[in-house]
């Protein structure tokens, strides 16, 4: 996920090296955290090694979407310990512990870690490990890497923002190291193939959808948010497709997928089913978040986009209901009975917000009773 909201990026030159020091908040399975990163930029220079890594020896690049990256991520007990110092036990909850050896990475090798809900860094800590940037498995290492070429280091505060719930044994604010040894080249997202971005945007969903079934709303939401990103970028493209035949559409998609046919575009009507999705699904995972007007807004879109989408309506109108605008709620859900003439779910809704509106009538009648008596 895109660091949300960037607070402040100061930077400081000596005679050989620049320090950048940028603060933001990221997310986590455990919800939203503050991080501020030190990192020094050294006059050092980087080299692509036979393998394909990036190393240090030619200047001024750094990883972008789609690099793996060799990474080792360590965190301090409190800021007097040496830089090779790892958490005590009391920490252990802080990070995912991996009992992995360090091996050689290839590009064709991706590693995959359990998110884990108690963590705050989805990474094993103290091991060399392999991440591939924009799969969005650790935020704030991500948004660390972003910025680092290969051969540095950075330090890292981590702090709750917002209602996070600590366990009293936690030491506040929490202090990590991210180092980065290498990486493969990436592209930028204007780089990529429109074929590119429909096979992240898949991932993205697909992902999306197994971190909820897992418990892990944050993480489900932070894929479906990516998806949306990528997917508003094709849609120039899917209209100009549109507009030109199927048979003409095929023949370009095939001369420009590279020799590969498994990129390929949409049609219309998937793109917008697909994004009617993503919008229903954030707005389900923003509902469970209590970001009641969030939620609103995404159901609102999705209706938009795919007017016989159940789901949506229902949220839509749980939605409504946790804002308190009952009339937008009933309208959700009679529209979901025009849908479903027999939901349990919608004929539920429309009999709790008549009783919550038979309550406030009452209410309000003793207090204009009061008033004139």
């Amino acid at each position: 996920m895109d660091p949300v909201h960037p607070l402040e990026i100061l930077h400081s030159h000596g005679d050989h090296d620049s320090v950048d020091v940028t603060s933001w908040v990221s997310v986590c399975p455990r919800g939203l955290w503050k991080v501020q990163k030190k990192q020094t930029h050294k006059e050092s220079q980087q080299t692509v090694s036979k393998s394909g890594y990036v190393t240090p020896r030619s200047a001024g690049y750094c990883p972008r979407l789609g690099s793996l990256c060799q990474v080792r991520v360590r965190l301090k007990a409190n800021m007097d310990e040496t830089e090779n110092s790892v958490s005590d036990k009391g920490n252990e909850k802080l990070a995912i512990q991996s009992d992995q050896s360090v091996t050689e990475v290839t590009e064709a090798v991706e590693t995959a870690f359990p998110r884990c809900q108690d963590s705050v860094l989805q990474v094993p800590l103290g091991d060399w490990t392999t991440l591939r940037l924009g799969d969005g498995q650790c935020d704030i290492t991500e948004a660390c890497l972003e910025g680092m070429r290969a051969g540095e280091k950075c330090e890292m505060l981590l702090s709750p923002a917002g209602n996070v719930s600590v366990p009293a044994e936690e030491h506040l604010p929490l202090c990590a190291t991210v180092e980065l040894q290498a990486f493969t080249p990436g592209k930028e997202s204007w780089e990529m193939s429109p074929g590119e971005k429909w096979e992240w945007v898949k991932s993205h969903k697909e992902r999306g959808g197994v971190r909820f079934r897992s418990g892990d709303v944050w993480g489900a939401a932070d894929s479906y948010s990516r998806a949306l990103k990528l997917l508003i970028t094709l849609y120039g493209h899917v209209r100009e497709l549109e507009k030109k035949g199927k048979e003409q559409e095929a023949k370009e998609q095939r001369d420009t997928s590279s020799g590969d046919e498994t990129q390929h575009l949409p049609s219309a009507h998937e793109f917008k089913t697909i994004k009617a999705e993503l919008h229903s699904n954030l707005s389900l995972c923003q509902l469970k978040l209590n970001q009641p007007e969030q939620a609103k807004a995404s159901a609102a879109k999705a209706t938009e986009l795919e007017p016989c989408g159940a789901k949506a309506w229902y949220r839509l109108g749980q939605a409504c209901q946790k804002v308190n605008e009952l009339e937008e709620a009933k309208q959700a859900f009679r529209k979901l009975l025009e849908l479903q003439p027999e939901s349990p779910a919608a004929l539920k809704a429309l009999k709790d917000i008549a009783s919550r509106e038979r309550e406030t009538n009452i209410q309000l009648g003793l207090r204009l009773s009061k008033m004139f008596s």
